[in-house]
């Protein structure tokens, strides 16, 4: 359990630097290796049902959308299906398109009771290049991680 730890630590340092409100932020490849080695830990993915289906999908992540789409009307539910999905003892990663919705939703679940909330750091696409794309920079499908296309 060392390297999670240190990867723990790592993420909890970068929240204070950062002035997060929430446990932590991790980047993506760390975010992977918490999943593959800390039982009990949690992605949630928070992109719409679209992007589940037309961009990737991360296996094994539990999926709630912070928005709805079209429309991005926010996702009344999301706490109670959280609830539902997620204990609020356990470790949770939330992830979006580049970390903006993912750091709105660990902050609500903070608030909510979740203590061990992680906002996972340029997201499944990763920033925008120069040309204005994503998926070129960063990101979890940038790093290589595992995901699938519908």
């Amino acid at each position: 359990m060392g390297k999670i730890t240190e990867i723990l630590n790592t993420a909890q340092n970068r929240a204070k630097e950062m002035n997060l409100p929430y446990e932590g932020a991790l980047l993506p490849d760390e975010a992977y290796e918490i999943m593959q080695f800390a039982p009990g830990a949690k992605l949630v993915d928070v992109r719409t049902r679209a992007e589940f289906d037309w961009v990737g999908r991360i296996p094994d992540a539990v999926e709630i959308e912070w928005a709805i789409y079209p429309g991005m009307k926010p996702n009344t539910h999301f706490i109670a299906q959280l609830e539902q999905m997620v204990d609020k003892e356990a470790l949770v990663m939330f992830i979006c398109r580049s970390g903006i919705r993912s750091h709105n939703a660990a902050i609500t679940a903070t608030q909510a009771g979740y203590a061990d909330c992680y906002n996972v750091l340029e997201g499944f696409e990763g920033d925008k290049g120069a040309d204005g794309h994503r998926n070129v920079l960063n990101g979890w499908r940038t790093c290589g991680l595992p995901w699938e296309q519908s």
